[in-house]
């Protein structure tokens, strides 16, 4: 029997934290995967664990228990160090604050993942002007933040995630301050990025988002709702 190897495999995994002399269970015992170039929305209600499933799938977050393997790699296995290298190389964030450097250009915000990378500065001019131009922001590439709409913001904060081309995009509620419209465009655009090969996984509390994503997996008080 062949086996099958997924993109992402989520095993017997756990997160507690402790308040005070409480225990707070986060997650509780997730198994489930997640396959290349698969577009999946993380569905729950606030306070239901998803966030923080994401920053453990994003190698953020150290599990209390269990592993999370990425290409069949323990992530949790790998030294600070290294986690740092693999999210570097392997994965965009997207944040629901955008958290964008207020007094960076939009071109500029977008150059900050490859300062680690050692591209040439000509290279990186060439590459952040590529996504900004994919994001629909040719225009205002030497605006700041504060000059931009809050859809205009998200689709830098899109630009700076995939500019150094990562195959796993995780995005935290990015349509989270938008409006209806916008963030459809929002969604259409990770859309289109996962056409093109990307596997994107999306945190969200709104259900109309389900319909841009090929699966939903969805969160409760901490577990895997099948």
């Amino acid at each position: 029997m062949t086996q099958i190897d997924h993109l992402i495999e989520v095993r017997g995994l756990k997160k507690t934290y402790q308040s005070g002399d409480t225990c707070i269970d986060a997650i509780r015992n997730m198994d489930f995967f997640i396959d290349d170039a698969e577009f999946i929305t993380l569905m729950g209600r606030s306070g239901s664990g998803k966030s923080t499933l994401l920053s453990i799938m994003g190698a953020l977050n150290h599990p209390t228990q269990g592993k999370v393997l990425v290409d069949s790699l323990d992530i949790y296995a790998l030294t600070a160090e290294q986690r740092a290298d693999f999210r570097s190389e392997y994965i965009g964030f997207i944040f629901q604050s955008f958290q964008l450097i207020p007094y960076l250009t939009v071109l500029e915000n977008v150059k900050l993942p490859m300062a680690v990378t050692g591209t040439k500065k000509k290279l990186q001019d060439r590459m952040a002007r590529e996504v900004i131009d994919r994001v629909g922001l040719t225009a205002k590439s030497l605006r700041l933040p504060d000059q931009l709409s809050g859809g205009e913001q998200e689709r830098v904060a899109i630009a700076r995630a995939i500019v150094n081309k990562p195959p796993l995009i995780l995005a935290d509620e990015p349509t989270g301050n938008l409006d209806s419209k916008t963030a459809g465009d929002i969604m259409m655009l990770l859309q289109s990025l996962n056409k093109d090969g990307h596997t994107v996984i999306v945190v969200t509390h709104n259900p109309d988002m389900e319909a841009y994503s090929d699966r939903t997996i969805r969160v409760q008080d901490g577990e895997y709702m099948a």
